[in-house]
């Protein structure tokens, strides 16, 4: 894949990068753009790399175009680097995905500063560097999508997540000055609050009911999480949604 030449066919679909691509809600949407035809490079630390090969082998397997990168996302040098290989060696940009979670729970007085830097790097800073580098190149084309993975966090704070939810919410609002900046460019910007638990590997090694809860759609399934984010993308420009909420229907909030 990483050999097919920049000049594809005019027909042909643009590049998802999915930033932060596990076995979850990541891994849902790069084989969901992947289903529609469009090429995918899935990204982690390179620490995940083995993890990340068995998802764009999974995606091959399955028909569709898939290839993974080893880059730590609060890096700019290695996310300009990242962005400029794909363009060079893959193909246009058309979705940028950046679903970097970093939920971890302190007490106030139990978090480090090291502990609340950190987590802003991962679930703020690195979305706006991976907004930033998307915007670099879709902005002369005048088209793309920048679709932003947010939590309950990123709407109000609870006790024990002041690092995660400063983080949160500060991505929110810079998803949002993206919004109005990139819109009259081409560019759609939307913001997704996952609202409630999600079934994946945290939540099954935290649970042991987690079958039963599936059975009654009272758990966030990762693939209908995804199909959010394709509807997204393909949303015509006359009514673009920036901020969409998805929890299930017995959530309180």
């Amino acid at each position: 894949m990483s050999d097919a030449p920049k000049d594809a066919p005019s027909d042909a679909k643009g590049v998802c990068v999915v930033i932060g691509a596990g076995d979850g809600v990541g891994g849902a949407i790069a084989r969901a753009f992947a289903a529609e035809g469009h090429p995918v490079v899935v990204t982690r630390r390179a620490r995940n790399l083995e993890q990340l090969e068995a998802l764009a082998a999974n995606i091959r397997a399955a028909g569709g175009r898939a290839e993974a990168r080893g880059v730590d996302a609060r890096e700019e040098a290695e996310m300009i680097a990242l962005v400029d290989d794909i363009e060079a060696k893959i193909g246009p940009i058309e979705i940028m995905v950046f679903n970097i979670g970093a939920n971890v729970r302190f007490s106030l007085t139990e978090t480090t500063s090291r502990v609340f830097t950190k987590v802003w790097e991962m679930a703020c800073f690195a979305g706006f560097l991976a907004a930033r580098e998307a915007a670099r190149v879709m902005t002369p084309r005048g088209r793309g999508s920048i679709l932003i993975t947010g939590a309950t966090a990123s709407v109000r704070g609870r006790e024990g997540f002041s690092a995660f939810a400063a983080a949160k919410a500060g991505l929110r609002v810079m998803a949002q000055s993206a919004a109005r900046e990139l819109g009259p460019k081409g560019i759609h910007v939307a913001h997704v609050v996952v609202d409630g638990a999600i079934d994946g590997v945290f939540t099954r090694s935290n649970r042991t009911d987690v079958e039963d809860l599936l059975a009654r759609d009272v758990i966030l399934k990762p693939e209908e999480i995804a199909a959010n984010y394709v509807w997204l993308h393909n949303q015509q420009r006359s009514a673009w949604t920036h901020e969409l909420d998805l929890r299930p229907w017995s959530e309180t909030w």
